[in-house]
């Protein structure tokens, strides 16, 4: 029975995928469906964690619009995301970046990985 779900699971992993971790600044291209249009939206923000594994793997992106925190998580291999942006690679020392809710201004950047 395992190896039937294993199967399905390979099925539905996407090809390629931008390789990004977390503290990255990116950009998210998610479908919209509004009635019978479909169109892209566009969500930049810094990648607080990543989580999960084989097709089930999600991360969150946390951008500040009008003064407010908007986190979003999104399935990375789902259909609804069309690509995803690397803006800046971010320089961080843990897997995720919980403490980011909690800072506002210039305390809540990541700094940049310089290479």
């Amino acid at each position: 029975m395992n190896e039937i779900i294993k199967e399905i699971e390979q099925e539905q992993l996407k090809a390629e995928i931008q390789d990004f971790a977390v503290g990255d600044t990116v950009k998210v291209y998610g479908k919209i469906k509004e009635g019978n249009r479909e169109r892209v939206q566009v969500f930049e923000g810094t990648v607080l964690k990543r989580q999960g594994g084989s097709n089930r793997e999600t991360f969150t992106v946390r951008k500040i619009s009008n003064g407010v925190g908007v986190e979003k998580t999104w399935p990375l291999h789902s259909p609804n995301v069309e690509k995803i942006e690397v803006v800046r690679k971010g320089k961080v020392r843990r897997a995720k970046l919980n403490y980011l809710r909690d800072r506002v201004g210039k305390k809540a950047k990541v700094k940049e990985l310089v290479r």
